[in-house]
């Protein structure tokens, strides 16, 4: 069979959707190189609008000075750990719970449901929340940035709606012949087809561990354990005060430094994730999609 031929009026509508396309493609992509290419650049030349697909003049001041502080390599050692056992604990912890409350022989299981859905609406708050992490014997240690907050009622939902719309009932009444327990079911069965939702959960997860701050900066005081973006938060916050006291050309000058390590740090505390991402898009899409299917 030969090829279709397009009529005038359609090759000129999918000229005009390529064009969105790419303008689109360009509103996204350009402000993402632009943070790049700033934290290369002097801040004169951004403030001058002479900096657009390339630097004018290229500067690693920013990064010099934001990798001479102490603990930027601890910290961010720090993050990939938490990171990555926060999202396997998340795993762990939200799957199970979904394939849970996807099985309709489950004992309570509306009891359940609603036991789940309550803290997405009501939350205990910051002060009970800090005395039950304390009660714990948690604060100040690793595992407050992993467990406490482990629990997604969200990403139970879409585990569950995956494991009820994507694994038939006959696949578990087939399984049941042959003699397997439900246990050997998720674990040999339900999880190897279920590789889309287990990486768009584990890329929300990552996502919002990496960014995370605030958990640290209420439950951790000890250095050795600051994740990443606290410190560059702190960084941030120091480079400010010392802006405020400063004066003639020295202000000048850490004004300069300022501005630039602020770009370095986004570049520094995005990169990892903006590499992690094109490889669990599609996956991603799927999960998006997953999520929004009603039972």
């Amino acid at each position: 069979m030969g090829k279709t031929r397009l009529s005038h009026s359609d090759k000129i509508a999918q000229y005009l959707f390529y064009l969105i396309a790419i303008l689109m493609i360009i509103i996204v992509v350009y402000p993402l190189w632009f943070v790049i290419i700033a934290s290369f650049s002097n801040p004169a030349d951004i403030a001058n609008g002479e900096v657009w697909l390339l630097p004018k003049h290229w500067d690693f001041g920013g990064y010099r000075e934001l990798f001479k502080q102490k603990l930027i390599w601890t910290s961010y050692g720090n993050t990939i750990v938490y990171t990555a056992v926060g999202t396997l604990v998340a795993l762990v912890v939200n799957i199970p719970a979904g394939f849970a409350m996807s099985r309709k022989e489950l004992y309570g299981r509306r009891a359940i449901n609603v036991f789940y859905l309550i803290p997405m609406f009501v939350s205990g708050g910051l002060i009970p929340t800090y005395f039950v992490v304390k009660g714990f014997g948690l604060l100040n240690t690793f595992w407050v940035m992993v467990i406490p907050f482990s629990v997604s009622t969200y990403n139970i939902i879409v585990a569950r709606t995956f494991f009820k719309s994507n694994l038939p009932e006959s696949l578990w009444e087939a399984a049941q012949l042959d003699g397997c327990s439900t246990f050997r079911y998720f674990i040999q069965i339900a999880l190897p087809l279920s590789k889309s939702v287990l990486a768009v959960i584990g890329l929300w997860t990552a996502v919002g561990l990496w960014n995370s701050w605030f958990n640290a900066l209420i439950y951790l005081n000890d250095d050795a354990l600051m994740p990443l973006q606290l410190l560059l938060r702190r960084i941030l916050i120091s480079n400010q005060s010392l802006l405020g006291a400063a004066t003639g050309a020295m202000a000048m000058e850490l004004r300069r430094l300022s501005d630039m390590m602020k770009y370095a740090a986004i570049v520094v505390s995005t990169l990892p994730i903006m590499v992690l991402y094109p490889f669990l898009q599609k996956y991603f899409n799927k999960g998006v999609m997953i999520g929004a299917v009603k039972e």
